[in-house]
Order: structure tokens, then sequence, then C-alpha cells
């Protein structure tokens, strides 16, 4: 495995409350990154699926993994390979059941993150695929303790950037087996535990810069959570 299959396993397109971003503009920054492609990730959304396929059609030579980050009641989950959302706002074991049962593969968003993060004692012992141990806007203590734990329950590792703005995308990523050439191949990869993260963690000053944009976000929103 030479990691030449590398995605970004965590973007967020105009179809999340908080990111501003077309798919198109997303598919064109792709040669700039390494990236062979990224998994769309929108919160609670999968409205983008269908710009999604459109996208294969008109990039052939990218892999684009359809997905959705859900809120549960304990944090974040990202879901790949699901034609649906999982109804959000449950607890996050029932919708791990739900995302298996509708052939879809299970990741624990930033774990260790106090918000948005399921913390470590839910990450120790839920059912899950993969846990994502590295996150473009973590810091590197929280990528470390999700990596050591996903080491130590043998799980897929994945990486993505958290992308809300095109310079982020390709900060982190997951790198796959060199012959995965399907979304299949990529859930597959997943499940099997064939994959690598990589990539760049976040310094204080630029989660900090975060927060700033974050809160504007959130009171533009009316107060509405993700």
């Amino acid at each position: 495995m030479t990691g030449e299959v590398r995605l970004d396993l965590h973007v967020h397109s105009r179809h999340s409350p908080d990111s501003p971003l077309s798919l198109e503009a997303l598919a064109r920054r792709i040669p700039d990154t390494g990236l062979r492609g990224f998994a769309l990730t929108d919160h609670n959304s999968v409205a983008g699926h269908a710009e999604l396929r459109e996208l294969r059609r008109a990039y052939p030579s990218y892999l684009f993994l359809p997905g959705v980050e859900v809120s549960t009641i304990e944090g974040h989950l990202l879901a790949y390979g699901v034609s649906e959302a999982p109804p959000p706002h449950r607890p996050v074991r029932e919708t791990v059941e739900w995302v298996r049962a509708h052939g879809g593969e299970s990741v624990l968003a930033h774990p260790f993150r106090l918000r948005h993060g399921v913390g470590g004692r839910i990450a120790e012992t839920v059912t899950v695929d993969g846990i994502e141990v590295r996150n473009g806007h973590n810091s590197e203590i929280n990528n470390a303790k999700a990596e050591l734990l996903a080491a130590r329950r043998q799980l897929a590792a994945t990486g993505g950037s958290d992308v809300h703005a095109l310079t982020d995308l390709g900060r982190a990523y997951t790198r796959f087996p060199d012959e995965a050439a399907t979304v299949d191949d990529l859930l597959e990869a997943i499940r099997k535990q064939q994959t690598i993260a990589e990539g760049r963690s976040m310094a204080w000053v630029g989660r900090a810069r975060l927060v700033v944009v974050n809160t504007g976000k959130f009171l533009r929103r009316g107060f509405h959570s993700v």
C-alpha cells in the first residue's frame, strides 16, 4: 500500500449550515491538494448527494464518497455509504445500528473534542467501524489520543480536514490501498482497517480563530447548533 489514493473524509459543502462551499469549487481544488477525491459529510443532510453523483460523471478520475455527519445525543458520528441521513439527536449506539442496517460504515468524528465529540468513555466501548484520528481542526493532543484509541481497539483510522473553507481541503486525509477504485472499495477498506490517517493538526492560534468564526456562524443561525 503506497497510499496514492488519498481522500479527505470530512468535507462540508453549502448543504451544511456552516459552510458556503459549492461541490464544483471543491472538485476544482483537488489538483492543488494531492488528493484523489473526498467524502461529502454535510451536517445531518444528504442534500448534496445528487450533486456528488454529477461530480463523478464530470470528474471520472476522482473518487467521491457519499456520507453525512450525524449529530447524536453524545456527539458527532460520520456515516459513509448511506443514501439517506440517519435521524439526528438520538443515542450514538442507536445511530450506529441505523447506519449498519442501511449498509454504511460508522466512524467517530473527533471523539475527544470538547464540543461535539462523544468523549473517551463512549469512544472506548461503542461498536463502530473506525475512529477519525486526524482531524485538521483538532489539537495534536486530541488527535494523538484518538490515534492511540483506534490502535488499541483495532479499528480503522481515518483522517479528514473538517473542511468549511477551500484552503482546508487536504489538510488531513486518509490513505487507501492503491487498488481502491470504487465507493465499495473505499467502504471495504474502512471495514477491513486498511486505511492510514495522515495530515496536520491545528495550533491553538488557528483554533482560537475558529472559535471566533464559529461563534459568529452560531449567532447568525439563531443559536442553533449543528
